[in-house]
């Protein structure tokens, strides 16, 4: 399926509302998985301790980024808590920020969600839950209807302002959309992977339901795990050094085979960010955040700082519509 309401080229891009609720993010937010100090997180990615999360933090607010992402489930709050310090350390008051959080449903029944609210709370204290999601529905004790009417009761009671899903496929997404809306809420977001070789929305339904009811599509691992930067194809040896569960997620895709079959796409990246003097990373999110309009927003992760310079800086990179579509073409053939 081709994606279509492509934003004009050259036009700034503006703050976006999640969903139908009255929260607005930039299009670009921060992924904070790399903040849970090891844990299961460690196994995909490198984590990094918490003066690097503060100064990660301090240079994405100045570069425009507006809002995170984060879990319970990175680093059993840990993720959490290192966010609250960060954004404590940058001098920003509860509401200077959007946070969007999760809980964790593996083994647990829809009843957990309102005896544990608090704990996230706590977690992010002082900042409030903005948009709470479930992580995994189909991993929990409780139906994934259940599990929404918790979390209805949770934004009821005025402890969230939005709740949201992860990994949701087209049907079950109008489903769940249903739940919400005979409660009187509307559900807010759906995240799941997006980026230029991960494109199942487009023919699993999740991009007509999420385009019909008004819900955002939050895209993880933006950047396919660094993929889409060239750093791997430039240095092949460097995927020795990759986490185990990056490489067993990736599906090949850093095999011999797989950077092979992504390279002409590289190529063009490249080319593409010449052109704008920016980098091929920056050129992938420029591209994720305008070719499916304003339903799609990004979270990259940073471990560095300059990564969330650099990612924020995307916002500025203005794709024409030729270059969107050479990289939808290209893109094609690589699609996993």
């Amino acid at each position: 399926m081709k994606a279509t309401n492509i934003e004009t080229p050259g036009d700034p891009v503006e703050m976006r509302r999640l969903g139908r609720s009255d929260i607005r993010v930039s299009p670009i937010g921060l992924g904070c998985m790399q903040f849970s100090g090891g844990g299961l997180a460690g196994l995909a990615i490198r984590t990094i301790g918490q003066n690097t999360v503060d100064r990660i933090v301090e240079v994405a607010l100045d570069a425009g980024i507006t809002w995170f992402d984060t879990a319970e489930m990175y680093g059993r709050g840990r993720s959490e808590r290192a966010l609250a310090a960060a954004l404590r350390a940058a001098g920003r008051e509860p509401g200077d920020v959007v946070v969007a959080t999760k809980w964790l449903p593996t083994g647990r029944f829809a009843g957990n969600i309102p005896r544990t609210v608090g704990h996230r709370l706590r977690a992010l204290d002082p900042y409030p839950i903005d948009l709470y999601q479930i992580h995994e529905p189909f991993s929990s004790l409780s139906s994934m209807p259940a599990q929404l009417r918790a979390m209805a009761r949770v934004l009821r009671a005025g402890k969230i302002r939005a709740v949201g899903v992860s990994n949701v496929g087209g049907r079950r997404l109008r489903a769940a959309h249903r739940v919400l809306r005979d409660e009187g809420i509307e559900l807010a977001a759906n995240q799941l992977q997006i980026n230029l070789v991960h494109r199942a929305i487009e023919d699993n339904g999740v991009l007509d339901a999420a385009r019909e009811l008004g819900i955002s599509l939050i895209a993880y691992s933006p950047l396919a795990g660094g993929l889409l930067t060239g750093r791997y194809h430039d240095a092949p040896d460097e995927v020795a050094a990759l986490r185990p569960g990056r490489r067993y997620t990736s599906r090949g895709a850093f095999s011999a085979a797989g950077l092979a079959r992504t390279r002409p796409l590289i190529t063009e990246l490249r080319a593409i960010a010449d052109r704008h003097h920016a980098t091929p990373g920056q050129v992938a999110l420029s591209w994720l955040i305008r070719y499916y309009g304003d339903t799609v927003v990004a979270i990259p992760g940073a471990s560095k700082p300059r990564h969330a310079t650099e990612a924020a800086g995307a916002m500025d990179v203005r794709l024409t519509a030729d270059e969107l579509a050479r990289l939808d073409q290209l893109s094609r053939p690589a699609v996993r």
